[in-house]
Formats: structure tokens, C-alpha cells, sequence
């Protein structure tokens, strides 16, 4: 009953004045009843009863669910399948040499897709494509080994458009062997249930989860919360516009804003001690982390692209001398990755002419400053901790990733006067 008990509050004290005790003692068979009733349908999410799924969110904003199908969040994780997966799996183009007798090949086998080392033309070992991760600049996979996740040794690359080592991979040796740890599906997934281990000894400590628990993609309810009591009560009262329990990003303050994506935008910086699954948007992330007394590297100059998206932007003079938050920028429920004109037309609400802040480069650039900012003022920096190589092993290729400080790069303006000049030329 509790789980349903704020609605039914409000509807009962509609429809009567009776004593809280006479009110109460009517809400149990009645709470029962409406919560067999808009529910029965329902599939259980994985998380508990309080979930109402992502699928209810539909009846009410339908536009908004389905551009954010469309986003890299929500296809943060996938089925490995034909249609989802970006590399090629056709004759000359499915296979990754390592330059060393070595070869991956990307197979089409009667169950599914495969993954197939090669050690001098003798097959080594197959796994089976399982689970895509990302897919903007590059597509990772995972494969299941019993209740166990692993990493498959080739990724997709969107920048060579074919396959490649994994990130971090040897590029001398196949391996199949990388785990894959909560922490990893914390950030790529709504969801996925951790079996717990009769076994203590850490050496021999497996890290298991249950497929059927698992929810792909970041979902409605991850960044949202619970919404079964909403669900409910907007069902029940669709003539209320106001948002009923659930929390709304324009309800926080921006430390919470700001944490609500740090859970993943915020690097390595400090270990989670509770499972980010926990974390509800208006959390306190310093709640979940443990304290990390050891020196960090708060230069934004060293701090990685990749990851690190939270403390870039922090680190940047737009945001100190503002209340500028994430939000400010990115619509999480668009697909505006490659809009460059749609952020710099955000750069300009707030530098104008008007407000004596506008680029010093606007008159020589003319026109083209109103449609990118971006590539000056947040270039596209390499990854230090990714790296991945050409077919071959031997040629590496940069992993290149947005930086969020935003700041003047004298080279990056360098090269756009420079395009500019042979425009002009030309």
C-alpha cells in the first residue's frame, strides 16, 4: 500500500473532510484495489515497484520520449545486433591483423554475430557479440561468459569507419579476458542486478550479474527517479499539469544539478562506496564517493577529455562568474551532438556585442562566428587514456573528445583564420 499512498492521500482528502484515523482505516482496501488496478499490466521492473518502466512515459510526453530515443544517453547500451552495430561484417572489411600472425574476424554465425581470433589462420577462440556500448565516436562490445561480462577485443571506430583494438588493448596479442565490473554498466546502463558471492576469497571473487535484470541505455527513471506514484496519480487526475511525484531538473539547486551528471561526467575522482544506481537526481554525490585524500590533478590543462567533462567545465572563467550549469547548454532530451550552430547560438545569449564580452575575432570572422564557437572555444582535444590502432597494431590513432573548458586556444583560432584565408582565396 505504501508505495501508492501520496495519490490516494490527495484523492480521499478530495473527496471527503472525515478524520485522518476514518481516512486511513478507508485506505487499505482501496489502495489495494487501485494498485492491482494500474498495475496489473505492468512488467516489474528489475529496480522495484516504485518503477513505473520508461514505456509509461509515452501516453504523456511522447514527443520528448521519442527524440530522446535519438540521444547518445538513452543508446548508451544496446543488444549486440545486426542493425546496431556500426562495423562492417562483409568479406575484406570484417577483419582486424594484428601484424603478427594475429587476426580478429567478425563473423555472421547462424545464432548471431561473432568475434573469432586467429593465430596463423588456426582458430583461437569465438565469443559472441552480446551487449553495444556507445556508438557517437566509437562502439565497444560486450560478451557473456555464464552470468559473467567481458569485453571483446575489437571495437568499431568511427573516425576510421572499421574496426580496432579496444581501448587500452595490447596491439601485440588477442584478448578476450577484460572484465566488465558494475562500475561500468553504473554509466552505460539504467540497471543490472550484481549477484551476490558465497565465495569472500577477493582471488577468487567473480563478478556476476543477472541478464534478466538488465535495463540498456540511461532511461526516463534514471535520471528522473521513481515514477509509479506519478504515473498513477497523473492517470487518475489527468487535468493536473503540475509534476506529482517525481523530480523535475528545475526544481534543483546547481550543486544538484551538477551532480545529477557527475555521477559519470565527473572522471575518476574518488570511489564509489554505494552503487551509483542508487543515486537519485537531487542526491549529494559527495555522499556516495569516498574521501580522496591523495593529490589530484586539478590542472585543467592535464586533466583527460574523456571523462572528465564536470570538473573542464568547472575549471572554466564562463562558469565561475556564472550560474551557468549543464543544462545551460545541453538539452538531454535532443540529439544535438553534431549541432554546432544550436551551442553557439548559447555562447551568444550570454556574449554579445550588447554586453561588451563578445569574441574579439567576431569582425574578421563575420557570419561564421554565429554558427561555431565551438571548434575555438571547446576544441577537440586527444584522449591520454584512450588510444586505438589502425588494422596492423603499428599506426596509432588519437581518440579525440570535446574539451568542456571552455577558454581562448590561441592554436585553435590559429587554424580558423587560416580556413578562413583560403576561403577568401578561393
Amino acid at each position: 500500500m505504501s508505495l501508492y499512498y501520496p495519490w490516494l492521500v490527495h484523492k480521499h482528502r478530495m473527496q471527503t473532510k472525515r478524520t485522518s484515523i476514518i481516512l486511513l482505516v478507508a485506505l487499505i482496501p482501496l489502495s489495494f484495489i487501485l494498485t492491482q488496478c494500474f498495475t496489473k499490466d505492468k512488467k516489474d521492473d528489475a529496480r522495484g515497484q516504485v518503477f513505473a518502466g520508461s514505456a509509461s512515459c509515452v501516453k504523456c510526453h511522447q514527443k520528448i520520449y521519442d527524440s530522446y530515443l535519438q540521444t547518445a544517453h538513452y543508446q548508451s547500451s544496446r543488444p549486440a545486433l545486426e542493425q546496431s552495430i556500426h562495423g562492417s561484417f562483409a568479406h575484406g572489411a570484417n577483419v582486424y591483423q594484428y601484424g603478427n600472425g594475429l587476426s580478429v574476424v567478425m563473423k555472421k554465425g547462424k545464432d548471431g554475430l561473432y568475434q573469432v581470433g586467429y593465430n596463423h589462420g588456426k582458430q583461437t577462440q569465438a565469443e559472441k557479440f552480446g551487449i553495444t556500448i556507445g556508438g557517437v565516436k566509437a562502439e565497444t562490445y560486450l560478451y557473456w561468459k555464464g552470468n559473467e561480462l567481458f569485453e571483446l577485443p575489437m571495437s568499431y571506430f568511427s573516425a576510421l569507419n572499421s574496426w580496432t583494438n579496444s581501448p587500452g588493448y595490447d596491439t601485440s596479442r588477442i584478448d578476450f579476458t577484460r572484465p566488465i565490473l558494475r562500475r561500468c554498466m553504473e554509466c552505460h546502463s539504467s540497471y543490472i542486478k550484481e549477484i551476490p558471492q558465497q565465495q569472500i576469497d577477493l582471488a577468487h571473487r567473480l563478478v556476476e550479474f543477472d541478464k534478466a535484470s538488465l535495463i540498456y541505455g540511461i532511461d526516463c527513471e534514471r535520471c528522473h527517479g521513481p515514477a509509479a506514484n506519478h504515473v498513477n496519480y497523473h492517470t487518475e487526475y489527468p487535468e493536473e499539469k503540475k509534476a506529482k511525484y517525481i523530480t523535475t531538473y528545475k526544481t534543483l539547486s546547481r550543486a544538484q544539478k551538477l551532480d545529477a551528471c557527475a555521477v559519470c561526467h565527473s572522471g575518476n575522482k574518488g570511489v564509489f562506496q554505494r552503487s551509483a544506481f542508487v543515486f537519485k537526481m537531487g542526491d549529494t554525490l559527495s555522499k556516495f564517493k569516498e574521501a580522496d585524500f591523495l593529490h589530484q590533478t586539478t590542472d585543467p590543462k592535464t586533466l583527460d577529455v574523456h571523462g572528465n567533462q564536470n570538473s573542464l567545465l568547472a575549471a572554466s572563467k564562463c562558469f565561475m562568474m556564472s550560474n551557468m550549469d549543464c543544462n545551460t547548454c545541453h538539452n538531454v532530451h535532443k540529439n544535438e551532438s553534431a549541432n554546432l550552430l544550436a551551442y553557439s547560438q548559447k555562447c551568444m545569449q550570454c556574449h554579445s556585442e550588447a554586453n561588451h564580452n563578445f569574441c574579439k575575432m567576431g569582425t574578421a570572422l563575420g557570419v561564421t562566428i554565429k554558427s561555431n564557437c565551438i571548434d575555438c572555444h571547446m576544441p577537440l582535444k586527444p584522449s591520454n587514456v584512450i588510444s586505438v590502432a589502425a588494422s596492423g597494431g603499428k599506426k596509432e590513432i588519437p581518440y579525440l573528445v570535446r574539451t568542456h573548458r571552455i577558454a581562448i586556444y590561441p592554436e585553435e583560432s590559429k587554424k580558423i583564420m587560416a580556413f578562413m584565408n583560403t576561403q577568401k582565396v578561393n
